[in-house]
């Protein structure tokens, strides 16, 4: 019989009080686990892995905001960009970035969806041709959407809501907030199959559609204002024909149809543009050249994103590992002090292994065994039970963030923590091992 399986059977029979202690071991582990997958999976996200956009162009402001909203869907949006922006000054023919842009793709956001309050995009069909992520291309199940109120919706809308092919719906204009609702009906033509990024929970329509809506076109004087600050001339004659489109852009012939005309694209706004460049120093000199001006900015969603990990997720992650490791520290306090205290009631006992020819140095290995068993063992009910916290939080999180928790996700780190608990056990297992070793034979018989 080995010195472990001695040092098995003799938790075994003090079964109540080597539960606790490892249980002790446990919650510690576990919460270390919980917090190392759900970085992982933050840090993923948040991630080149997750970005398939090479350029984000928008307002001027938050970088940080910008990416956060235009790719993550979160916040809102910064004041619009004058369509005439994206398609005169940055498709220009004319612009020395002509030949560097490789694609230009236009998105419109602020509303959401009457049912779940999924935020809306409107933007065109090419968005759907591009890797969504590098590598990957959208999956989908239907059509792209050509007629203005088609919309493709992201497989956590299907699920959400329970939307099918050619299921129907409205949107409520300027976010879950407000009550002004579209009487215009949207028809689900296409249902995006799972791709792990805020397009799951994202329904897009036909910007062509989106501009259509009441309240989506510029007034007037403020589009008129608008491209002047940008550097565009607009005559008189050009602001009165605006003035007298947007008088009958959409009107109400009293039977409950709206009958909705072609806005003018003066009177079109685009939240953000997506470019993609021809190759890496062209995507740099683009972005010099927009962020130069006063108008409007270029943003690498890489480094932003890579500066929030950085600075704030890693920092939270850092303060979070020390407290869990803190823990875990004082769970081996606790296994020391149990067998520590034990050793009084176990000197008759260990005399008689002594007197039954046991060394020294076996009876100190049988005490080390047991405090190493225990650290490992709550490690291993710490790593089971990690896991499955992440698997009941990982539905939870992914309704209130977005993120979708994969639960037996695997981190490396993981690997370095079984070693640690039985540098712990060893530690902790010394003194009593000690005086187990220095035990009076005769003194304890005795007794």
């Amino acid at each position: 019989m080995n010195l472990v399986t001695i040092a098995f059977k003799t938790l075994r029979y003090r079964s109540l009080a080597s539960s606790l202690t490892a249980l002790s071991v446990a919650l510690g582990i576990m919460m270390m686990i919980a917090v190392l997958v759900i970085h992982g999976i933050v840090g993923e996200t948040f991630s080149q892995r997750a970005v398939g956009v090479g350029l984000v162009v928008g307002p001027k402001g938050s970088d940080l905001g910008m990416v956060l909203s235009a790719i993550y869907r979160v916040g809102k949006a910064g004041e619009p960009l004058p369509y005439r922006f994206y398609k005169d000054t940055l498709l220009g023919k004319d612009q020395e970035w002509a030949d560097w842009i490789e694609s230009a793709i236009p998105i419109t956001m602020g509303d959401v969806t009457e049912e779940g309050a999924f935020p809306i995009i409107g933007t065109t069909p090419d968005f759907f041709t591009i890797d969504y992520v590098p590598g990957r291309r959208f999956g989908i199940k239907g059509t792209l959407p050509q007629k203005p109120f088609d919309a493709v919706i992201g497989h956590r809308v299907a699920e959400g809501n329970n939307w099918k092919l050619g299921s129907t719906f409205k949107i409520i204009h300027g976010g879950a907030e407000s009550d002004h609702k579209h009487d215009e009906v949207f028809t689900v033509v296409g249902i995006l199959a799972p791709t792990g990024t805020a397009n799951d929970k994202t329904v897009f329509c036909n910007i062509e559609g989106f501009f259509m809506l009441a309240g989506h076109e510029k007034p007037p004087q403020e589009a008129i204002k608008r491209l002047r600050d940008f550097g565009y001339d607009v005559s008189p004659e050009q602001e009165r024909r605006l003035i007298k489109s947007a008088d009958h852009s959409g009107h109400n012939h009293g039977d409950g149809h709206q009958h909705l005309h072609k806005v003018p694209d003066d009177l079109k706004e685009v939240s953000y543009i997506f470019v993609r460049t021809k190759n890496g120093p062209q995507s740099i000199f683009l972005t010099n050249r927009l962020n130069e001006g006063k108008i409007a900015q270029a943003v690498n969603p890489i480094p932003v994103m890579a500066r929030l990990m950085n600075d704030l997720v890693g920092n939270v992650q850092m303060v979070l590992l020390v407290l869990t490791g803190l823990i875990v520290v004082v769970a081996g306090i606790g296994i020391f002090v149990s067998i520590y205290n034990s050793m009084s009631d176990r000197r008759r006992e260990i005399a008689i292994m002594r007197s039954l020819g046991a060394h020294r140095g076996t009876v100190f290995g049988i005490i080390l065994s047991e405090a190493m068993l225990l650290c490992l063992g709550g490690g291993l009910l710490g790593l089971i039970l990690g896991h499955g916290l992440v698997l009941i939080a990982a539905p939870i999180v992914e309704v209130r963030a977005g993120l979708v928790l994969d639960p037996w996700k695997f981190e490396p780190l993981e690997l370095v923590i079984f070693p640690v608990l039985l540098i712990l056990g060893s530690c902790v297992g010394i003194l009593p091992g000690l005086t187990a070793y220095r035990t009076d034979v005769a003194q304890s018989l005795s007794e």
